[in-house]
This record gives structure tokens, C-alpha cells and sequence, in this order.
């Protein structure tokens, strides 16, 4: 069985000859890796550990050149201010870019957000790289997915904490909707744009169309599931209706504890969820599988804060094959991690990692 076949039975809740592989990692992980095997490139590692994925870049940034502040930081096409930050050292570094300041915090009126320079715009992009993409993705044989990177990935609480600031646009949504309204519409038609120009270029070369957008904290949702129904389910659900135009199969990426709203998820059409986040409150995945296995797929589960870093091989093995027992009955499960493999992960818990999706995935 190829990968695609393999991925189509998981996602129709199917089982098919073992659980699908994904592999999400920091570049700094990468580079360890490729060096630990003696590869020369990522594909090497893909095969090394039979991923079943391959995602794309898509469009390429050729928009005004970013400005940088007298202090060094660098503005994003958001017109947000970031700084260079290392967190480790040596082999375990990881590079990261730190928002440092909010441009739409002070503005105090609808008109204010409106008349914002700086609000991105769909022709900064060349999607004409986007075809190319897709068939080099193909010819692997693999499913191709278009995620995007942080600052192009369909969203819209994210952008709007960038560009307000996470407590400012919190307070909007209780004290002024018309301005949380305003930076979420402002935000939403970006995204549907960049998406639908993305999507255009790749012509029906794209399975999966993943968004990411973090509707929750360790404890439970930013905003309450009525408010996240009024101002953020209208564009989530236009992001979904898109790429089902395209024929994709939609996932979406939320850390948190989010499980409040995962029906609405389902109503609005989302076919994959990631991460079921483990080390969060009411995210039991028992229960998760038990109330929408039958209508929602799930993607990651294994855990990048305690057991990958802090854990032993036997720990990460006996994880994924706990995962299994809970998340993988009648198919509809995916492996992957929580998020990014980080620095601070031992090589041998990852290649443990690894060879227990394997061991422990076999249907």
C-alpha cells in the first residue's frame, strides 16, 4: 500500500496497513538529523523514516523590502517588529523571531485599523513557484500538503494578537467587537485571497490545506465559544468552504484546550484536527475519540513538552503505543508530534520515536 492510499483509508476513518507517518521538526532538528545520518538533504530524512507527508512552501514573498528599526529589528510583512532570539546552545539551538511590539495597539477607532499602512497584500506574492512545488511533491508519491509558514498560514486570532496585541484584542471582543470585527475581516480577506490564488496555481495538486490558528491555552479557549462563534467561526468556515472548491481535504492546527468548540469545527467542515495538544486540561483522548472519531480525523498527540524532551526511549515508545490503543481504532489517526520536534529533544528519542510508529502502528 502507497502513501496515498495509505492516507486516503486513515481519513475515510479506515484502516489501512499501519497508522500514516508525519514529521514536523525545527530546522535545527533537521540539521542534527541529516548530520546524524549523513544526508545531504530533508527529502533523505523523509524517506529515512517513510513520511507519508510532503508540504510545500507555496507563494513566494516579493513585496516591499522589510523595514528595518534603528535597533535592529526587522518588520514582517505585518508590519510587526520582530528580534532574533537564540534559545539553547550548540547543537541544541533554535532560532525564533520574537514579536516586540504591537503597531495597532493604540488605535482607538474602527478608522484607525482601516487606515493602517501596512496591512498585507495578496500581489506582495509570485505564486507562479506554486505548480513547480506541487510536482516535485508528487513525484514522490507522497500526500502533498499546503500549510505555509507562521506568518502565511490561514488564521485570524493569531495575526490580530501580532498586530494588537494578545490582551488588546482579547479586550476588543469583550469592550469594542466593531474593532475586533474590523481587524478579523481585515485579516480573513488576506488569508482567503493568498489561499484561493495558492490553490489556483497548484490546480487540484494540493490534499490537504492546513490552517493554524491557536483558539486555546493550557486551560481552556482564549474566548468564550460564543464569542469565538460570533467573530472567528465566519472566517474559519470560508477558509474550509475554499479549499473544499478545490477538492482538499481541510486540517487545522489549535493548541490548547479547545474542546468546547470542536463540534463547531465538524459543522463548519473540518475533516483533520492537530494536535490534541496532551499536556492540556479537558483534552482526553478517550473521550475525544469516543464523541468525534466518527467525524473528525486526528493528527499529532505525542508530546513535545514532557516526553520527547524529558522522556526516555522506552517512555516515547510506550507514548505512541498508547496513542494507538486510544486514538488509532477504525483508522481516522495520524501520527505525528504536538508541534515541532525542538532542539532540546535527545536524538535517541527521536529515532525511538520513529521506530515505535512503526512497531506499534502495524493494523
Amino acid at each position: 500500500m502507497d502513501a496515498r492510499q495509505r492516507v486516503a483509508l486513515a481519513l475515510d476513518h479506515k484502516e489501512p496497513d499501519r497508522v500514516p507517518i508525519d514529521y514536523w521538526a525545527t530546522d535545527s532538528v533537521n540539521a542534527r538529523l541529516m548530520q546524524y545520518f549523513g544526508f545531504s538533504t530533508q527529502e533523505e530524512v523523509l524517506t529515512h523514516f517513510d513520511v507519508d507527508f510532503r508540504y510545500i512552501d507555496g507563494p513566494k514573498y516579493i513585496g516591499p523590502e522589510p523595514i528595518v528599526r534603528e535597533d535592529g529589528c526587522a518588520e514582517d510583512h505585518w508590519g510587526v517588529p520582530r528580534v532574533r532570539v537564540e534559545v539553547g546552545s550548540g547543537s541544541k539551538t533554535s532560532v525564533y523571531r520574537e514579536v516586540i511590539d504591537f503597531p495597532l495597539k493604540q488605535a482607538e477607532s474602527v478608522d484607525q485599523i482601516r487606515g493602517y499602512s501596512k496591512w498585507p497584500d495578496p500581489n506582495w506574492f509570485d505564486y507562479s513557484c506554486v505548480a513547480g512545488q506541487v510536482a516535485d511533491a508528487r513525484r514522490t508519491g507522497k500526500v502533498v500538503v499546503f500549510m505555509g509558514d507562521r506568518m502565511n498560514r490561514c488564521a485570524q486570532l493569531k495575526p490580530a494578537m501580532y498586530v494588537r496585541g494578545v490582551e488588546q484584542i482579547l479586550l476588543d471582543v469583550a469592550l469594542a467587537p466593531e474593532i475586533a470585527e474590523c481587524i478579523f475581516q481585515k485579516i480573513a480577506d488576506f488569508y482567503l485571497e493568498y489561499a484561493r490564488r495558492t490553490l489556483e496555481a497548484a490546480d487540484g495538486g494540493i490534499d490537504i490545506f492546513m490552517m493554524g490558528d491557536d483558539f486555546g491555552t493550557q486551560k481552556g479557549l482564549f474566548m468564550s465559544p460564543e464569542m469565538w462563534r460570533r467573530f472567528l467561526r465566519p472566517g474559519f468556515k470560508a477558509f474550509i468552504d475554499l479549499a473544499k472548491e478545490h477538492e482538499c481535504k481541510v486540517a487545522h492546527h489549535s493548541c490548547g484546550s479547545i474542546k468546547p468548540i470542536i463540534p463547531d469545527l465538524i459543522e463548519c467542515g473540518l475533516d483533520i484536527l492537530n494536535p490534541i495538544q496532551p499536556d492540556v486540561d479537558n483534552m482526553d483522548r478517550k473521550e475525544l475519540k469516543q464523541q468525534f472519531g466518527d467525524r473528525l480525523c486526528f493528527h499529532g498527540s505525542i508530546s513535545i513538552q514532557r516526553t520527547l524532551p524529558f522522556g526516555t526511549p522506552d517512555d516515547v515508545r510506550n507514548e505512541v503505543r498508547e496513542r494507538v490503543q486510544t486514538l488509532g481504532a477504525d483508522g481516522g489517526f495520524l501520527f505525528c508530534t504536538a508541534h515541532n520536534i525542538q532542539a532540546d529533544t535527545p536524538t535517541e528519542n527521536i529515532l525511538a520515536l520513529f521506530k515505535a510508529y512503526r512497531t506499534f502502528g502495524q493494523y
